[in-house]
Formats: structure tokens, C-alpha cells, sequence
């Protein structure tokens, strides 16, 4: 106590507290007080809607240059209110290659890219062997899912991807299977709760690492920069959602396997389809109920072409969840800005997979490549 000041006596203890009250269970106050915070945020999921509505209602759709004018602020919005943005200046390429593959109509290269001091970019590059000099091709970004490895959507044909990266490399695209953070479990899920304090998240991170592959594949002889493509699964179907919105680089963007009612889906206690069930702790982002559900996302995107490829018995949503939200997207491409043949979802019966059917279609007429 001398360091306090004057040199002083503490007072003896006193008896213990007495509980005076008869048959009190502290449990079921604590269970009452859980119901009370769920029915308010039951309360807020239900009016989200609305709050969404009204925060987009500075958006203009008048005309294509007063949404691309408008659209600007949401996506500055998006960039450091939600994702998270680092400022850093991303270091020069430096490629690094190595001939992974030789296939009949292809050829593959593992490439490192660096984007900042300790952090790379790492993905698979397949150039399809009828290229000839002056060829320029459209390229589509092939994005695995969750704990998914590159390698999985070029050889194996695994049951979700099926080898759609190399599939697409028959039919004469040039193709790019990118590394995405969300692997390892609990390594990557601990990376998101380090960044969320500092108002990051994974994409902070995953968003520059595309930015420096998109550059780089911008740059190469045979890629035609106007023509770069996202399509992704699962967690790719996520990263679809968020990636090309702060890459405008790409052309058009494929959710697969993911499109729902996002909102919905984070914060819903009475839906099994809802993320409060799962382990994957890391999925919530900040105040997306009051800002960017998919459709909101998705308008980030607009007005380049859109796609969502859905398997009727995919149990990341009931469909009636998916067709809900793309009405709302359907409405702005084909109502609000004329541009309903840049936008499609395409029903297949099946599980959580890429189906290759209307999204190869869709791939073809916007990237203006003949089918073969």
C-alpha cells in the first residue's frame, strides 16, 4: 500500500455473502436471457431486408453511366467497411514456373507469384497446345472450395470439380486454378479472428493475391486482358461473390454451389441450413444484414455478366433461399439496367458440384469462344 501513498490498514474481512433466495437456479435465467438476445436478433435478421433496401437507395439505375458513377461508393463501402483493405504497394511479379503436367490437349505450369514481402500467390496455369502465335484467349480463374487444393479441379476428377479447370482447357480457354487461404482448419479460421480486430479479414489477404494473378495473366503473350474470367465452387462460389467486386479486372463472375440467402443463412437459429450449427466460425463478416446480402454483392458486380449454378439437392440452401435472392439480382440486370442476357441461373439435379453444363455455355458466348 506505500506505493499508493500514505501507509494505511486494510479492513478485515467480512462474512460471506448469504443468498437469501429460495430455490434460485441460475441456469434458467441464463437460458431466458439467450432467448431474449436470440428473439431480438431473430427480430433484426427479419428487418434486414428493409435496412438493406435503404441503404442502397442512393444507387442510380437510370442509365449504365449513372449506375457505374453510383455504384463506386458501395464499392469503396465494401472494400474497407466489410473485406477489409491494406494499403500496402504490391511487389513486382517475379514468376516462378515449373511443366507439371502434359496432357493431350494441354499443358500444365505450377506458378509462384509475389504480391508482398512473405505473402505469394500460387496456382496452376493450363495452356491448351493449339495455341498459335498471336493466339489471344479468354482465360477463366478456376476457384476450389474449402480446404481445396489447385490440383483438385485440374486431375482426379473429384466429386465436386470434376475437373472443370482442365475440361475448360479442351475447349480452348486458357485456365488458372489460384490457392485460396481457406485451408488447414483451425490455421486459416485463427487468421480471420487475428485479422477481424484489425478490421481485415481473409480477403484482405485473398482479394490483392488475385489482383497480382489477374495482372500477371494480363501480361502474358497469349491472354487477352478484356477476357478473364472467375468461376469458383463452394468457398470459390464465396470468393465469386467477393473477389471480382474489388477485381474489376474480371469480366464476368460464376457463383457455383454457394449463392443463397447470405444474411439468412449467418444468422438464422430456426433454419438447419444455418451457419450457427457449423464449426466454421470464421464465415460471419461485419453487419452484412445491414449492407451487402448476395444480391447486393452481386450488384457490385453488375454490370458485367453474372451466373449461378445450383443443384437442386445441394444442401448449402433450399432453393426456394436461392431463387429468392437471384429474383432480386435477375431484377436489377433485366428490370432496372436492360441487361437480362447477362444474367442466368441455371437448376440442375444434383448435390454441391459443378455441373459444366449452362455456365460452359455461358463462358463461351460472353467470352465470345466458339464451342467446340
Amino acid at each position: 500500500m506505500h506505493a499508493l501513498g500514505a501507509p494505511s490498514a486494510l479492513a478485515p474481512a467480512g462474512p460471506l455473502p448469504e443468498s437469501l433466495r429460495a430455490a434460485f437456479d441460475p441456469a434458467a435465467r441464463q437460458a431466458r436471457q439467450v432467448q431474449q438476445l436470440d428473439d431480438h436478433n431473430q427480430w433484426l435478421l427479419a428487418e434486414s431486408p428493409y435496412v438493406r433496401r435503404e441503404f442502397l437507395s442512393k444507387l442510380d439505375t437510370s442509365s449504365l453511366d449513372k449506375y457505374a458513377e453510383s455504384v463506386e461508393w458501395y464499392r469503396e463501402f465494401f472494400r474497407h467497411e466489410v473485406i477489409g483493405w491494406f494499403d500496402d504497394p504490391r511487389l513486382p511479379f517475379n514468376p516462378r514456373s515449373r511443366k507439371s503436367y502434359d496432357e493431350q490437349k494441354w499443358t500444365g505450369y505450377e506458378v509462384v507469384l509475389d504480391v508482398w514481402p512473405d505473402v505469394i500467390a500460387y496456382g496452376i496455369l493450363l495452356l491448351p497446345k493449339d495455341l498459335q502465335p498471336g493466339d489471344k484467349r479468354p482465360v477463366v480463374v478456376c476457384q476450389h472450395g474449402l480446404e481445396g487444393r489447385p490440383q483438385d479441379i485440374v486431375t482426379g476428377n473429384h466429386p465436386a470439380y470434376h475437373d472443370f479447370a482442365a475440361k475448360l482447357a479442351e475447349r480452348g480457354f486458357i485456365t488458372f486454378a489460384p490457392q485460396n487461404l481457406y485451408l488447414f482448419q483451425d490455421r486459416f479460421r485463427t487468421l480471420q479472428r487475428k485479422a477481424n480486430p484489425l478490421k481485415k479479414s481473409l480477403f484482405s489477404v485473398i482479394v490483392p493475391q488475385h489482383q497480382q494473378i489477374v495482372d500477371w495473366l494480363s501480361s502474358l503473350p497469349h491472354v487477352d486482358p478484356q477476357r478473364i474470367a472467375f468461376y469458383g465452387l463452394s468457398y470459390g462460389g464465396k470468393s465469386a461473390m467477393r473477389i471480382p467486386p474489388l477485381v474489376p479486372n474480371y469480366c464476368l463472375s460464376i457463383c457455383s454451389a454457394d449463392f443463397n440467402e447470405w444474411v439468412w443463412k449467418n444468422a438464422s437459429t430456426r433454419a438447419p441450413h444455418s451457419y450457427v450449427w457449423t464449426g466454421e466460425y470464421e464465415i460471419f463478416e461485419f453487419d452484412l444484414g445491414s449492407t451487402f446480402n448476395y444480391a447486393e454483392m452481386a450488384a457490385l458486380i453488375a454490370p458485367r455478366p453474372f451466373m449461378v449454378e445450383r443443384g437442386h439437392f445441394d444442401g448449402v440452401a433450399p432453393d426456394e433461399a436461392v431463387a429468392y435472392e437471384f429474383a432480386k439480382v435477375r431484377h436489377l440486370y433485366s428490370a432496372r439496367l436492360g441487361l437480362g442476357d447477362r444474367c442466368e441461373l441455371e437448376w440442375f439435379v444434383g448435390p454441391h458440384t459443378i455441373h459444366g453444363v449452362g455456365t460452359f455455355d455461358f463462358l463461351h458466348r460472353h467470352l465470345n469462344w466458339p464451342k467446340p
